[in-house]
């Protein structure tokens, strides 16, 4: 999000709200910015999404020091428990084996669903060590979206590859 200072805003009115955050309604750019001169103060625009954009009169510098902070924050990696709710949420990988015991396979098949049913994606990675590995790979992951049917959808289809296979489910 840009936030635009003084003569940076084209728009030809804009909504002004004072110092003291008082509404001034619709004014025209040139009389916004007489305003802002005649203050000692800043025109500062932070949302071009509306027409006329909404804008405030700063102390001189604040709105500068406004956009150089959310400059830093767009730059700023997420990471940590904000990830999950602004970025992407995190899918929950759960790793199998070409021969799974029969045990460990309820075992993860109980742990995708519990995700699933909690509305979290799932990614199910089959590991095979060979290519002779592969279809026995691809056999482990057809009997999970079939057991899985119920908790959730497939978004992709079943990727092979040379190390294993592997599916991505989305919750229903």
């Amino acid at each position: 999000m840009a936030v635009l200072i003084n003569e940076q805003i084209r728009a030809t009115e804009v909504v002004l709200t004072g110092l003291r955050g008082e509404k001034l309604g619709i004014i025209s750019r040139e009389e916004a910015l007489a305003m802002a001169r005649s203050a000692g103060a800043d025109l500062v625009c932070t949302s071009l999404m509306s027409n006329p954009p909404p804008c405030s009169l700063m102390a001189k510098g604040k709105g500068k020091a406004t956009a150089q902070k959310e400059a830093a924050t767009a730059r700023k990696p997420v990471s940590g428990r904000a990830a999950g709710a602004i970025g992407k949420e995190k899918v929950k990988e759960l790793r199998f084996t070409a021969h799974i015991e029969e045990h460990d396979y309820d075992t993860k098949l109980r742990q995708a669903e519990k995700h699933l049913r909690a509305g979290k994606p799932v990614q199910l990675v089959v590991k095979a060590s060979g290519a002779k590995e592969g279809a026995a790979a691809k056999a482990v992951l057809e009997r999970l979206l079939a057991d899985l049917k119920e908790a959730g959808i497939k978004e992709t289809g079943i990727q092979t590859g040379g190390k294993g296979s592997q599916v991505k489910l989305n919750p229903r």
